[in-house]
């Protein structure tokens, strides 16, 4: 475990729960409460990521825990700065993609950011996109989560002047191939200023998106 990447990063601290034991995930968590005690830093949450709900019932008695089930992540809450340090819009194409944009979404807002949660807006139905292109031009920063062909991160980033990370889902029928036809047809998106992260990232997307928010509020102090 590392010992100051987290405040130095201003990212949650997070353990990827797929493939470990509950009592694992359990131990992982205690040892981090623990040692955040004495941290000289601000304490960080702690946040289990990809939790099942079978998982969550072993760990739902320590103190101050919580369970999103939207996203799969339990959170362990740190010390709020109560500073909004910018605004992301989430953008979810269809609400199979949900927990996946929702790991994203708490993920910012555990991180100090303030979110717009715009879901359903794939580009099956362009017109519910659309409509929100004002509010997305507000935001610093847009993080598109898609399956099926992943258009929506290059119509998004047409349509709008702020960077867009783009997510693909392993949403989709048999030639998807598990989020890989989402994933190619987002790094050729032929809009510019779009970034891709892995298949499923919702975590990845947000670490990006808090890293650019904190140049930016840096360089700014």
């Amino acid at each position: 475990m590392q010992r100051s990447i987290t405040p130095v990063q201003g990212f949650p601290e997070v353990i990827f729960s797929e493939g470990k034991s509950a009592e694992r995930v359990k131990e992982i968590i205690l040892s981090m409460a623990e040692r955040r005690k004495s941290s000289q830093f601000e304490a960080a949450p702690i946040v289990a990521s990809r939790l099942s709900a079978e998982k969550w019932e072993a760990l739902k008695h320590i103190e101050g825990i919580e369970y999103f089930p939207e996203g799969k992540l339990a959170v362990l809450s740190g010390e709020k700065r109560g500073v909004n340090i910018g605004t992301v819009s989430v953008l979810c194409a269809g609400t199979s993609d949900l927990f996946v944009a929702e790991e994203a979404s708490i993920l910012l807002e555990l991180s100090d950011v303030k979110v717009n949660r715009i879901y359903d807006v794939g580009v099956a139905g362009l017109h519910r996109l659309l409509a929100h292109v004002p509010l997305i031009e507000d935001s610093q920063m847009a993080i598109c989560v898609a399956g099926m062909d992943g258009a929506m991160p290059s119509v998004v980033a047409g349509l709008v002047k702020c960077p867009v990370v783009a997510v693909p889902t392993s949403v989709g029928y048999g030639a998807s191939f598990g989020g890989v036809a989402p994933l190619l047809t987002m790094l050729n998106a032929c809009a510019p200023g779009v970034s891709v992260v892995n298949i499923d990232s919702g975590f990845g997307a947000a670490a990006v998106a808090v890293k650019m928010l904190k140049t930016y509020e840096r360089s700014n102090n």
